[in-house]
């Protein structure tokens, strides 16, 4: 088994997807957009605007695929409370370029600092509300001890 996160943008999800791009250096494997759908929604399911809007796509980040979309256009299908993604990279140096990347527009919720399980950890939301750990490996001689 294998789990991947759908995360769901409430309408901003191609934003989300130039800015992940930019910022963890995801590559887009799909984008479907509504007015793309082999099969036409119920009526009333989504706004009449939203044949561009993103009704499914997938990136790649790293070695895990993250699935997201627009919802179907309730302002409450953006809510990322209770969940996390999170981060894990080989150094510090990589830890402190993606924790700097993602901050952009979003809040700190834990400064990127040295713990006793990191060289280099901390915990932010992007601009988009998406919570984020991001964790250095510790080094091999640490783990060793």
């Amino acid at each position: 088994m294998h789990v991947e996160p759908y995360l769901f943008f409430g309408g901003n999800a191609e934003e989300a997807l130039d800015f992940y791009e930019t910022a963890l250096g995801a590559e887009r494997v799909m984008v479907m957009r509504f007015k793309e759908s082999p099969e036409q929604p119920p009526e009333g399911a989504i706004p009449d605007n939203w044949g561009e809007k993103i009704m499914h796509a997938c990136i790649k980040v790293g070695d895990t695929n993250v699935m997201l979309s627009d919802g179907c256009g309730s302002a409450d299908a953006q809510g990322f409370a209770g969940v996390s993604l999170t981060l894990q990279v080989k150094d510090a140096a990589e830890a402190a370029r993606l924790y700097g990347a993602l901050t952009d527009g979003g809040s700190i919720v834990m400064p990127l600092g040295p713990t006793f399980f990191s060289p280099a950890f901390g915990m932010l939301k992007d601009r988009f509300g998406v919570a984020w750990g991001i964790v250095a490996e510790a080094e091999a001689a640490a783990r060793a001890a």
